[in-house]
């Protein structure tokens, strides 16, 4: 054989080998197996709404599971919006968990589903996002971060995955560093906001787990948001109403159902559900949000209807409530809900990472005058443009 037949292709390994770039380089990565790993619950477990739940990474109380349909308990066994704070001063931070179910969909990425993403709180107080994990095919995930860091005490948070759980989870950092609860209170022990609704709420179809609305209010707001975003089964169930008004020191409930429900659900379950909070919890702020437009909505004779048709229920339900009581009701309508353009939907319905933002910029200006204790955006479209079609 020709010797160029070996000498060529040995040469172009040399060459890329010298000009790969040095961060590329496998010896220059933190060995996972080098680092000692923590249980994740020894540190502060943050937008979580019960504490009786039957794991530590279920979203609703145990005594619920006779009271709820199959798949409302299921789905209430994702992570959303749930995170680990920690501090460390390691120079690499790692993560390994056990997935429960290791699902996959077609419309989502796997980093949203059942990834996990890497905050570290900069020197100006703001939240930085540093890394997520690809999830594997294997139900047990591993990844380190990032390494190289300074050595000096940083504030972290993980967020979980949004559209499976964990049966546990661990940090990873060096042996010799330090880790602990986190130093500073962020987000905020005294804030609470609880929001519960749909898959849209939950998460779908974020490709981050950091970038569902929920958190990102989290981290504008500085305070904890409690995600009761059930796929499929935001029906208004009563049972999740007197649930949900159980939880402590709540600042708001933002209410946001109608993707699940249908129009006479609307019209029938509103009152009662919206009324079982405000009589167990007469001084929290009660936010009402209209149901979502559709991507294709203005291009299809039945959606055009029948979506404003519920909105209307919804709101002429709104309306009897403020007859009963004005006081602490507020009511949200869906104009530019997730952007003024398009494109902010995955499939018509769920949303992108641009349709989180938006819906979060929608919701901040009324949480943010709650906590500061000013007068709250009023919107109260008494004369909607939809009459109910006769």
């Amino acid at each position: 054989m020709n010797i160029k037949s070996f000498i060529l292709p040995a040469l172009l390994v040399a060459l890329v080998s010298a000009f790969t770039p040095v961060a590329l380089r496998a010896q220059d990565f933190t060995d996972i197996d080098t680092l000692v790993f923590h249980d994740a619950l020894k540190f502060r477990l943050i937008n979580k709404g019960f504490d009786n739940s039957l794991t530590p990474f279920t979203r609703i109380p145990a005594y619920l599971k006779d009271s709820v349909r199959t798949e409302l308990w299921e789905r209430a066994k994702c992570t959303s919006g749930m995170g680990i704070r920690f501090a460390t001063n390691s120079r690499a931070v790692a993560v390994r968990y056990n997935l429960l179910t290791n699902m996959h969909m077609a419309h989502m990425a796997d980093t949203g589903i059942k990834g996990t993403d890497l905050y570290i709180l900069d020197e100006d107080g703001r939240w930085t996002f540093l890394n997520c994990n690809r999830p594997r095919k294997d139900s047990i995930q591993q990844k380190v971060y990032v390494d190289k860091l300074d050595g000096k005490m940083h504030e972290f948070m993980i967020y979980l995955p949004l559209y499976d759980g964990v049966n546990w989870m661990q940090i990873g950092v060096e042996s010799t560093a330090t880790i602990t609860l986190p130093q500073i209170d962020n987000p905020r022990h005294d804030r609470r906001f609880v929001f519960y609704g749909t898959s849209v709420l939950q998460g779908g179809c974020a490709t981050r787990t950091g970038v569902v609305a929920t958190s990102i209010l989290q981290r504008d707001l500085d305070a904890e948001c409690i995600n009761i975003g059930i796929s499929g089964e935001g029906k208004m169930d009563f049972c999740m109403a007197r649930a949900m008004a159980t939880i402590p020191n709540v600042d708001a409930f933002i209410i946001d159902p109608i993707p699940n429900c249908t129009k006479m659900m609307c019209d029938t379950l509103t009152y009662d559900f919206i009324n079982i909070l405000r009589q167990a919890r007469p001084d929290v702020p009660i936010f009402m949000v209209e149901g979502q437009a559709y991507s294709y909505e203005n291009y299809n004779s039945f959606y055009n209807t029948y979506l404003k048709e519920k909105n209307f229920e919804f709101h002429k339900n709104y309306l009897k409530l403020r007859q009963d009581n004005p006081r602490n009701l507020y009511y949200i309508d869906r104009d530019n809900q997730w952007g003024p353009d398009n494109e902010g939907t995955v499939d018509g319905i769920h949303l992108t990472d641009i349709g989180f933002y938006f819906y979060a910029q929608k919701l901040k200006p009324y949480l943010q005058a709650i906590l500061d204790g000013k007068p709250v955006p009023f919107q109260d479209k008494v004369n909607r443009p939809y009459p109910p079609v006769q």
